[in-house]
């Protein structure tokens, strides 16, 4: 098992991998929706309005060809927050249920992938305690995304990596890992 931590533009890190070189790609790319949610209630709100500056920085939607660079090096791509870009068209989406009800914010997250399969559903909540990333996503839907769409070979990369939960998921499951983070703090 390997693993590979760049620091950088994914993109241009992108442009040097062949095409279909990567086993799978999953991500949770920035969806662009900071300016968007204004106000909300529950737990953790005061937190979000605390961030809201340092959100609009790096919450920067990514652009058509990070998207086209995704789709083009790997062979299977799982994308966190795939219903806020434009992807093509598939049956295989995953849903993650947060259980936790009446908080302002989605009570759900999609993924689109390029997976020839139905719809499937995870529920956990929302945050792992400690996390270090606003929008880290839990270590067990990252675990159950590796375990059930990956093989026991495969080479996973995450070139939204943020806090690297994708890679913590990969290295735990024995997978490789390649993952890229413009944010040196992360």
């Amino acid at each position: 098992m390997t693993y590979k931590l760049l620091l950088g533009d994914c993109l241009s890190y992108m442009k040097s991998i062949p095409d279909k070189s990567v086993d799978a790609v999953i991500t949770d790319p920035p969806y662009g929706i900071a300016d968007v949610i204004h106000t909300g209630r529950g737990a953790g709100w005061d937190k979000w309005k605390a961030t809201a500056k340092d959100r609009k920085i790096w919450d920067v939607k990514p652009d058509a060809a990070a998207f086209e660079n995704i789709l083009r090096v790997g062979k299977r791509s799982i994308i966190w927050g795939g219903n806020y870009f434009v992807l093509p068209v598939s049956r295989g989406w995953l849903i993650w249920v947060k259980p936790e009800r009446g908080f302002s914010m989605s009570e759900a997250e999609l993924a689109w992938t390029n997976l020839d399969m139905p719809m499937r559903v995870y529920e956990c909540h929302r945050s792992d305690t400690g996390r270090e990333h606003p929008t880290q996503k839990p270590l067990s839907l990252m675990l159950w995304c590796i375990e059930n769409y990956t093989n026991l070979t495969d080479t996973i990369f995450d070139p939204f990596m943020g806090s690297g939960t994708t890679g913590v998921a990969a290295i735990q499951l024995g997978r490789n890992f390649i993952g890229c983070e413009i944010d040196p703090d992360y």
